[in-house]
């Protein structure tokens, strides 16, 4: 159940309405303050385009913004409550809860066959990434789901920070999306994360004759409270499994493609190799 002041949004394929009633409240609270667009856009370094656009659902906020229009609303925090499920909007409508259980994961383990992993992406790669999306996205929607990406990556400033694996598969290190430089940036980043005591990457060896992945990609959780899940997606079609059962299954399976993998001092070797052949 929502809290005072919070509405949930909802979990389905619209969060226009949600978005478009929040921007409905700055817009009567702007009203109420007695300024145009553009002086409000002034007060909180924004176009009045920028502001319209937000007013009128078609524009997701930053977090930044929201507490600056909360201030000079005067809204006494109605704005500021809001934050997490506009951020929340950022996201695709199947990803939605497991942004919000990633966020509070004290363990997190990662199996990628097509892409680098979201955490480990860098802003060009998740915006190539983005951009090959089909059916076509909007630069708007683009730019939002960019932006939530690099959002989700805060994950690596808490303290103390969760225990992380990724197990990606040798190939999706040598996909050049958006260009090779696109893609030394994102070999950079690798090496770069992978030197954190709370993360190990590995890569699964195309040659391997023996491999426990072939049902796909997924994700495993631990949350603070002791529950483990397990959160699988295909073709924008997406399940958070919480049954013991389920994620046994695939907390067994995890184990084994870490045991074929190459070894954490080995991989990241390997993608020092990738990186200089670029």
């Amino acid at each position: 159940m929502a809290s005072a002041g919070r509405p949930e949004l909802p979990d389905g394929e619209d969060s226009g309405a949600f978005i478009k009633s929040f921007g409905l409240q700055i817009k009567l609270l702007r009203e109420r303050a007695g300024l145009t667009q553009a002086e409000l856009g002034s007060r909180v370094g924004y176009s009045a385009d920028q502001i319209a656009a937000v007013e009128q659902g078609r524009r997701i906020p930053k977090p930044d913004l929201i507490d600056r229009l909360d201030e000079v609303l005067d809204a006494g925090g109605v704005l500021m409550a809001m934050k997490g499920e506009v951020a929340r909007a950022r996201y695709p409508a199947f990803f939605r809860n497991t942004a919000r259980l990633e966020a509070q994961a004290v363990e997190l383990h990662v199996y990628a066959t097509q892409a680098v992993p979201g955490l480990l992406q860098t802003e060009d790669y998740a915006r190539a990434v983005c951009v090959m999306w089909r059916p076509m996205l909007d630069d708007e929607t683009i730019e939002q789901r960019v932006a939530s990406r690099m959002a989700r990556q805060d994950i690596f400033s808490r303290t103390p920070g969760p225990v992380m694996s990724f197990v990606i598969e040798e190939v999706v290190l040598q996909r050049p999306f958006g260009g090779e430089n696109v893609l030394r940036g994102q070999l950079e980043q690798i090496l770069l994360i992978g030197q954190r005591r709370n993360v190990v990457i590995q890569v699964m060896p195309t040659s391997r004759q023996e491999h426990a992945g072939l049902a796909g990609p997924f994700t495993l959780m631990e949350t603070a409270a002791g529950q483990r899940i397990a959160y699988a997606e295909v073709q924008s079609t997406s399940r958070l499994h919480t049954e013991r059962g389920k994620v046994r299954e695939l907390e067994a399976t995890y184990g084994i493609i870490r045991a074929q993998a190459l070894t954490p001092r080995e991989s990241l070797a390997l993608v020092e190799k990738f990186l200089g052949e670029l």
